[in-house]
């Protein structure tokens, strides 16, 4: 009887400790072609999004400043630099933000894409576990979707891309944040990318944040048709000048490194720019209708 009780001990003690591993570094399921996963029954709505990185000292404090604060996801908002071969993933992704790299959600850059089949789409194929890296998909965080679309790829209103986020979009409500790399708006030195617009104007109406990198630095736009813009691209690369005359501009920073962080709840989402000293650069937030 006594050692049946100890093997029922072990045994709950063994579920327990299970239970205890899955919840601070769970397995991911698939969605999508890629695997996530949240801290809070897939639910989780403590996010950080940054882009265009690189393994020199900037980009390990924007890293470490990540690490300094629970999070269920990652948006890396694409670009490692170089022509993003495998080496170069290993090289400048890896010891910065590829710590995070299973609870990460990314989209592809412009320098990540010429060489995705042997550069981004393996180094996600095994660090996410199985499955393909797929170039768009979605998943569900603190009671909002969240879109990784792909502006390196086809995205016409025809394309396979442009149908798949149709489908997305049927449902009504604003509750959704998509992601990309190229911003359709920006006060930066790359400026506006018209060839984007199909993106945007799908989302009009039925999104309320969208996300880019791209243009080295931090922006926040005013929202226009009710989607505010963030650009969130000092990740350790390098900095772009912003055009502070640009009447669009609500924030910017093109001196300072550092994320976006997005703390998500059903109807609003509050959000804050990051220095990787910890200074909060700006904040607020942002409601949404469900």
């Amino acid at each position: 009887m006594l050692l049946g009780i100890l093997i029922g001990l072990a045994a709950a003690f063994g579920i327990f400790q299970g239970v205890k591993a899955l919840l601070a570094d769970p397995p991911p399921p698939g969605v999508g072609g890629f695997q996530f996963v949240s801290s809070v029954a897939g639910q989780g709505g403590a996010i950080w999004a940054v882009g265009d990185g690189e393994a020199n000292d900037a980009g390990r404090a924007v890293a470490d400043r990540i690490a300094s604060a629970p999070f269920d996801r990652l948006l890396y908002l694409g670009d490692v630099y170089g022509s993003e071969t495998a080496a170069e993933f290993a090289r400048n992704y890896t010891p910065t933000y590829g710590r995070f790299a299973r609870r990460t959600a990314p989209t592809p850059g412009n320098h990540d894409w010429p060489n995705h089949e042997t550069g981004y789409d393996p180094y996600w194929r095994k660090a996410l576990g199985r499955g393909r890296a797929a170039a768009w998909y979605s998943f569900n965080a603190g009671g909002w979707r969240i879109l990784s679309l792909n502006s390196e790829a086809d995205h016409s209103a025809r394309s396979p891309q442009g149908r798949w986020l149709r489908s997305e979009l049927r449902k009504p409500g604003t509750c959704r944040i998509a992601f990309w790399h190229r911003p359709r708006f920006s006060a930066g030195r790359h400026g506006d990318q018209a060839d984007v617009a199909p993106l945007w104007k799908a989302l009009r109406g039925r999104a309320t944040i969208v996300l880019n990198g791209h243009d080295h630095g931090m922006q926040r736009m005013r929202p226009v048709g009710g989607i505010t813009a963030f650009v969130s691209a000092a990740g350790g690369r390098s900095h772009y000048g912003v055009d502070r005359d640009d009447g669009r501009l609500a924030f910017s920073d093109d001196k300072t490194y550092g994320a976006l962080r997005l703390v998500l709840r059903r109807g609003s989402a509050a959000f804050a720019f990051v220095a990787a000293d910890g200074r909060v650069l700006d904040s607020g937030t942002i409601g949404c209708r469900r």
